[in-house]
């Protein structure tokens, strides 16, 4: 799984993270609809365009509410940044959990890479499956972490640390856990096979020809 690729799918929510952050409270409606075209350039971006990276079209459909949101609620904008801001990690890894047993999102990155026979393997579907669910997890933790910063009302350490280191920690761990996991699991079924192939070749010698134990 490429990790340039990986990161054009979480352009949107980078791109809304950092402007929420800098942009007064009122503009949460800019930083939304920034987010929005992220997303639009990831999906024009992406090879092949279509179908579309499940990922993006779930940013894409939420900060599309999120800046309609931003741009309606004139009396709301200040509560919204504070909340919805920092909420929408946990909508975006509780949406992630969700498409788990129907199609792990990283199944689409990953079949770009691998080659269309090992897709319907069980370690292609293992692999994936633990993959998305880890960055559920690790989406709805970073939603919660943020949601710790904004209610530290003006405590700068604690919104420093929860809202800005956290959730950076949070996502390179996944990046290089989503790196190394898919080679982790190939090498522990390549070590394994060895030893069941001489197990079968032992149980079909003759008892003549069998491995001493």
């Amino acid at each position: 799984m490429k990790t340039p690729t990986l990161l054009l799918a979480f352009l949107p929510l980078i791109t809304f993270s950092v402007l929420a952050r800098v942009l007064p409270s009122h503009a949460i409606g800019v930083a939304a609809l920034a987010a929005v075209l992220a997303a639009l350039i990831a999906l024009a971006a992406d090879r092949p365009p279509w179908p579309p990276k499940i990922l993006t079209a779930c940013s894409l459909v939420l900060f599309a509410v999120l800046a309609v949101l931003g741009f309606a609620l004139v009396d709301d904008r200040s509560r919204l940044a504070t909340w919805g801001g920092a909420g929408v990690g946990i909508v975006l890894g509780l949406a992630v959990l969700a498409l788990v047993p129907v199609m792990p999102f990283t199944m689409q990155f990953a079949r770009q890479t691998v080659p269309s026979p090992r897709w319907h393997t069980p370690s292609f579907r293992r692999i994936n499956r633990v993959l998305s669910t880890a960055w559920g997890l690790a989406l709805v933790a970073l939603g919660v972490s943020r949601t710790a910063a904004a209610a530290a009302d003006g405590h700068r350490a604690v919104e420093v640390v929860f809202g800005a280191v956290v959730p950076v920690l949070i996502i390179v761990y996944m990046l290089k856990f989503s790196r190394t996991y898919p080679d982790r699991v190939m090498s522990e079924q390549t070590d394994h096979a060895p030893a069941a192939s001489q197990a079968g070749h032992d149980e079909t010698a003759p008892p003549g020809e069998r491995s001493a134990p």
